[in-house]
């Protein structure tokens, strides 16, 4: 197999052993990379650093991505100007935020039978948002309804990035890393302090403990000196009484 170096240069056909024996002297894995050429090209790489390398331009990349996202909006052929002016500022919204717009028109009853309407309608709508959008799909009659998909311009994508970034200024800064360390410094002098706590009541409890057994230990003392001192009394009162009998 032909063996390439880390840095892209070529080392040369080597036997399978001997790249794998270089690769491990170099703390390197041997990766193949063109199984199909002849004959196979292997490469010394760090696998580990390389796939996590590979997953962070792939997150970059999904970032730069753009969403396509289509927002509808809905007419009928007899609408008057007022609701006609409503649906063309819901229109000149979703352009300005980037957004392809679908106009559908929709037909009721003998309606149905003159869909110049809605195409007359429909290019009303496109003069009034010729600044913000281009028509992607040009207008389709499918049964009862009439549908047309307009794409935002530049302009209107220069629109939808500035209201991003004044978003995002608009945005609160994030607190300090200092007050963060002072809640984690304060936080360990409050559990300093309650093992400290802890070890007083320990040691206040093993004083009382101690105290404890020393008074019961006098106490026993002090009975056990009674129980002699009564036990000197009875043997008194039994040689007397034998003294007495022994007289008579």
């Amino acid at each position: 197999m032909r063996v390439v170096a880390p840095d892209g240069s070529q080392v040369g056909v080597k036997k399978i052993d001997e790249a794998l024996w270089l690769a491990d002297q170099l703390g390197l894995d041997l990766v193949e990379v063109a199984p199909d050429a002849k004959p196979p090209v292997c490469r010394m790489m760090d696998y580990g650093k390389y796939k996590y390398e590979q997953s962070v331009k792939q997150r970059e990349a999904r970032k730069k991505q753009t969403r396509t996202v289509i927002k509808e909006v809905r007419l009928r052929p007899r609408i008057g100007d007022h609701d006609f002016d409503i649906v063309r500022r819901r229109a000149e919204e979703f352009l300005s935020e980037g957004d392809k717009v679908k106009v559908t028109v929709r037909f009721r009853g003998r309606e149905n039978e003159r869909p110049e309407l809605g195409h007359r309608l429909i290019e009303r709508l496109i003069e009034d948002l010729d600044d913000l959008a281009i028509v992607e799909q040009a207008a389709q009659k499918d049964g009862r309804t009439m549908t047309m998909v307009l794409a935002p311009t530049r302009k209107a994508l220069d629109l939808a990035s500035a209201a991003k970034e004044e978003k995002l200024a608009q945005r609160p800064p994030r607190p300090p890393r200092v007050v963060v360390d002072e809640v984690v410094d304060s936080s360990v002098e409050v559990v300093d302090d309650v093992v400290a706590d802890e070890r007083e009541i320990d040691q206040v409890a093993t004083t009382d403990v101690v105290a404890d057994e020393g008074e019961i230990d006098q106490v026993a003392t002090a009975d056990v000196s009674v129980a002699a001192e009564l036990d000197a009394i009875d043997d008194g009162d039994d040689g007397g009484s034998n003294a007495e009998d022994e007289n008579t």
